[in-house]
């Protein structure tokens, strides 16, 4: 039988650690590569240095229903981002940076915390520019018979070099894909090849992971878990989001979320400062079913 959580079969774990942490100095952890030393600046696209910068950790029961379970996830909501959403709904996080600075020792330690509480696993939120710290925090706690599940809940804009350094470490990959037009990408989230580089993520986690797999419990066991929200106008295109999802597996699963409101800077854009029409939402749905897109979730719309 297979070793679960996969990290715990690892014998390179070490090794991916200094790998990971020789991409902070010049900085190409995201796909911005910024070419900072993380070590010693912090002017960077993430605004971060060296130090993880947590907004908070806890278990969490707002997660699709297979993440969250009975007991929670244990979320740890890393601050900063590198891209630059001006519709975040996170934003006092991710563009404002609040969190509290701590060592990888203390990353160590809330990550055990969570376990002690009961946590079903261990859930990232927007890791992608602190992945070398998170790595060498789970190595220091695999020695303390750290033994959940890493959920990787990002963005979707990952470098496809730092992705191939977690394969086998990440067992539930749960990325956004934004947009299917790289022009909306530079207009609402500032980011370049958008398209292109969110496409490869995808491939690359569904390589690693596969379709979504669920045990006995009905929780997430391994798999890849899509996330999309629905912009207003159909900003984000959810239809060739779809298609593209399905075109890798349908055994994916697919989280099409209704939840937009303006948020953060979405005012100084004046087709974005609505909630979505119940129209909209409806198409996204048939193109969920047109896809045969048949894991996943949807929200209800007020």
């Amino acid at each position: 039988m297979s070793v679960y959580p996969t990290y715990l079969g690892l014998r390179d774990l070490p090794e991916r650690v200094q790998l990971l942490k020789e991409k902070l100095q010049p900085c190409t952890v995201c796909p911005f590569h910024c070419g900072i030393d993380r070590f010693t600046a912090r002017s960077g696209r993430c605004g971060m240095g060296y130090a993880p910068k947590v907004a908070s950790w806890s278990l969490h029961h707002g997660e699709e229903p297979p993440i969250s379970g009975e007991r929670g996830s244990g979320t740890i909501f890393m601050s900063g981002c590198s891209l630059h959403c001006s519709f975040c709904q996170n934003y006092p996080i991710s563009q404002l940076r609040h969190g509290q600075e701590m060592s990888i020792t203390e990353l160590t330690e809330c990550m055990l915390e969570l376990q002690e509480k009961g946590a079903h696993n261990i859930n990232f939120v927007t890791p992608t520019h602190f992945v070398p710290q998170i790595v060498e925090a789970l190595h220091l706690a695999v020695g303390r018979d750290f033994h959940l599940p890493i959920v990787y809940n990002t963005s979707g804009y990952d470098d496809l070099e730092t992705l191939q350094l977690l394969d086998g470490i990440v067992d539930i990959y749960l990325p956004d894909m934004k947009y299917c037009d790289d022009r909306m990408a530079k207009r609402y989230s500032g980011a370049r090849h958008y398209v292109s580089v969110n496409r490869k993520a995808i491939g690359e986690m569904y390589r690693q992971v596969g379709g979504l797999t669920l045990d006995s419990e009905g929780l997430v066991r391994r798999g890849l878990i899509v996330r999309h929200l629905v912009l207003p106008g159909d900003l984000s295109g959810a239809a060739e989001v779809l298609r593209f999802v399905a075109g890798l597996s349908t055994s994916i699963g697919i989280s099409l979320m209704s939840q937009y409101f303006p948020a953060h800077r979405a005012a100084e854009y004046t087709e974005l400062q609505r909630k979505i029409a119940r129209e909209e939402y409806a198409q996204a749905l048939e193109a969920l079913d047109h896809y045969g897109l048949l894991k996943g979730w949807i929200q209800p719309l007020e």
